[in-house]
Formats: C-alpha cells, sequence, structure tokens
C-alpha cells in the first residue's frame, strides 16, 4: 500500500435489496492509484495484481466511502453481486465504482496534548 498516508480506493453504492425499507450497502476496495483503475479500465489485459492493493472487498455500513471499513462476508457479495468469488466482485466494483483518490488514512498523532509529553509514531 501506499507509504504517504493516503489510501486510494473504489466506491461503489449497492443497489439494495428488493424491498424499499432495504438500504444498499457501499462496497470498497482498496487500489493502488486511481490512475491504474482507469489504465486497466481502458486496457483489460492489465493484471488485476497491479491495479488492486488486495482483493479483499469492505463494507461501511451505509456510511459511504468514509465509514469504517470491516470485510464483507460472501453473503453480502452474493446478494450484491451474485457471486463470493473475489477477482468477479472486485472487477465489478473496478467497472461501476467511483475512484476516491488521496483519503487520509487514520491519523496516529497526539491528540490530547494535555494527558503529558506526546511522541509521534
Amino acid at each position: 500500500m501506499h507509504g504517504k498516508g493516503s489510501v486510494t480506493k473504489v466506491h461503489y453504492k449497492g443497489q439494495g435489496g428488493a424491498k424499499s425499507s432495504d438500504h444498499p450497502e457501499d462496497f470498497i476496495v482498496i487500489v493502488e492509484s486511481g490512475d491504474a483503475v482507469r489504465k486497466w479500465k481502458h486496457d483489460k489485459t492489465t493484471a488485476l495484481t497491479d491495479v488492486v492493493d488486495s482483493f479483499d472487498v469492505f463494507v461501511t455500513h451505509k456510511h459511504g466511502n468514509q465509514g469504517q471499513m470491516d470485510r464483507a462476508s460472501k453473503g453480502q457479495l452474493e446478494a450484491e453481486f451474485g457471486s463470493s468469488k473475489d477477482t468477479d466482485v472486485v472487477q465489478k466494483i473496478l467497472e461501476s465504482g467511483n475512484i476516491i483518490e488521496g483519503s487520509n488514512k487514520e491519523s496516529k498523532g497526539v491528540t490530547n496534548v494535555s494527558n503529558g509529553g506526546g511522541v509521534r509514531e
């Protein structure tokens, strides 16, 4: 993954279930860069391993691209994509999702200086 404190991801807004009360889930895939995704979209001979950081698919519990990310369950993937096969799901997310570039990772700095001398990690 990136070493400069930012991460690029692709956000896919799910379609939800058949009931109107069903709210769609948000799915996230971490990618190497927005450029890598755009290149792959135009040239599918590019290996997915050169595009994605990992084949993990995350959900944000309906909090868009900013929510806490947890790994999607096979059931969630099957319900949304009709498959839980990682390559099939990742391809669908890359094809239909939105690239979110430069989203900051969790900060590891001092959060309360009044607690004494803070040391940044």
